[in-house]
């Protein structure tokens, strides 16, 4: 039984939203960022970079107060304001491709996310948990919600349907050419509806953001321990959520380079790859495969294909099937020595839609040695792993939509 509530947002106003709202942080070149940090002083960014107004870097605690004292002075200014009502925000993005996410901002429950009702597909790093739980902690506030994804529900949808057929409260359109759209649904009968259809849901799954989760997580439990009158309802007992359903969420793969073969020459590598692989030279053709447990490789100037020889591979769990785990056990591990894919500096990842020429590129410039392309994972792939409690190899996939910061904001 999920617990999905209403609560009242901090907003910037309708004429200067367009210019608050930002792409996370480290989205953001140097230069993308100084220039917008000097010619945008209503950016979200001049929040969360609060040195910049100092000229200098500032980290750890002492950031953390300016972040906090930076929000106030845009409430103070009457850049942001708080609605008086709790509400649910039907927010909608229409990318450049024309392909529309539809969904609900409101306020996911940290006990839920304990208790495994919202569950996880990848594993968080314990150090970064602490340092935003001890940011947030500062600062008092979230203004990037975690993406989670539901079964398509008839009512919901109807109910989204419905709203959006007013006009929006924002209405805006990013220099990526995305324009996004926020409705306030207050309607008491409307909002008692949607909570009621999230309560008969037995499972949410956390698309992106987990460390924000698990940090949130964190906070609920500090701040309960300091308060002795504590009733369960309490701001930091939940965490912003933008709840989408499943048929509405993206997934893009990430593709792996890798700068050497650990020592093999092209001939002894490809051997080896023979042992797993039925191995097809595509040339100079922009091969990218189209099914399950099938690869490119760019190698040396050509293009290869690899089907995998399942006679010489299990699939026991869930995560066994995924190519992504796949690809590491049979190649990035066992022949090229990759076994820490987090930390070790010989590989790097990389997705877009026209990342096979990205690929191409990087090894004809000898930055590094060979690619590998992937299958996007599916919705059900996710869900069956998360479901067996297991979770997948780093940087599986890349989730749309991506939500601007700064457009609802969070208080505990």
């Amino acid at each position: 039984m999920a617990k999905i509530n209403p609560f009242k947002a901090v907003r910037p106003t309708r004429d200067k939203v367009s210019l608050v709202a930002s792409r996370s942080y480290q989205s953001y070149t140097q230069d993308e960022l100084e220039a917008r940090l000097d010619y945008n002083p209503f950016s979200f960014l001049h929040i969360i970079n609060p040195g910049y107004k100092y000229h200098q870097d500032i980290t750890g605690k002492e950031r953390y107060t300016l972040v906090k004292n930076r929000y106030l002075e845009f409430k103070e200014d009457g850049i942001f304001v708080q609605d008086e009502k709790p509400a649910y925000y039907i927010y909608k993005i229409v990318n450049r491709e024309g392909f529309a996410f539809s969904g609900i901002v409101a306020a996911a429950s940290a006990e839920d996310y304990r208790n495994d009702i919202i569950k996880k597909h990848e594993d968080t790093i314990e150090f970064r948990e602490r340092i935003f739980k001890d940011y947030l902690k500062t600062v008092g506030f979230n203004a990037e919600p975690v993406l989670l994804t539901y079964p398509d529900n008839h009512v919901i949808g109807l109910i989204i349907e419905q709203i959006q057929s007013e006009r929006a409260e924002f209405e805006f359109t990013t220099t990526y050419r995305d324009t996004h759209y926020l409705w306030k649904l207050e309607d008491p009968k409307l909002v008692k509806s949607i909570k009621d259809e999230f309560e008969k849901m037995d499972t949410l799954y956390i698309a992106d953001g987990h460390h924000r989760s698990a940090s949130s997580c964190l906070l609920a439990d500090d701040l309960k321990s300091e308060n002795k009158n504590h009733t369960g309802k309490e701001p930091y007992n939940f965490f912003m959520s933008y709840l989408i359903p499943e048929s509405h969420l993206k997934i893009y793969e990430f593709n792996r380079l890798v700068k050497d073969l650990n020592g093999l020459s092209k001939e002894a590598f490809l051997i080896k790859l023979d042992a797993v692989f039925r191995i097809e030279n595509r040339g100079s053709e922009l091969y990218k495969p189209t099914n399950k447990h099938h690869f490119s490789m760019y190698l040396d100037g050509d293009f290869y294909s690899l089907y995998l020889r399942k006679s010489n591979y299990s699939f026991n769990t869930a995560l066994d099937a995924l190519d992504t785990q796949i690809l590491y056990k049979t190649v990035l591990e066992p022949i090229l020595g990759i076994s820490d894919l987090r930390n070790d500096t010989r590989i790097e990842y990389s997705f877009g839609r026209n990342d096979l020429v990205n690929i191409k590129d990087k090894v004809d410039e000898g930055f590094f040695k060979v690619g590998f392309g992937l299958v996007p994972i599916t919705i059900e792939e996710m869900k069956a792993i998360a479901d067996e409690g297991l979770t997948m190899p780093p940087k599986s996939t890349f989730i749309e939509p991506k939500l601007r910061s700064g457009v609802t904001i969070y208080e505990f």
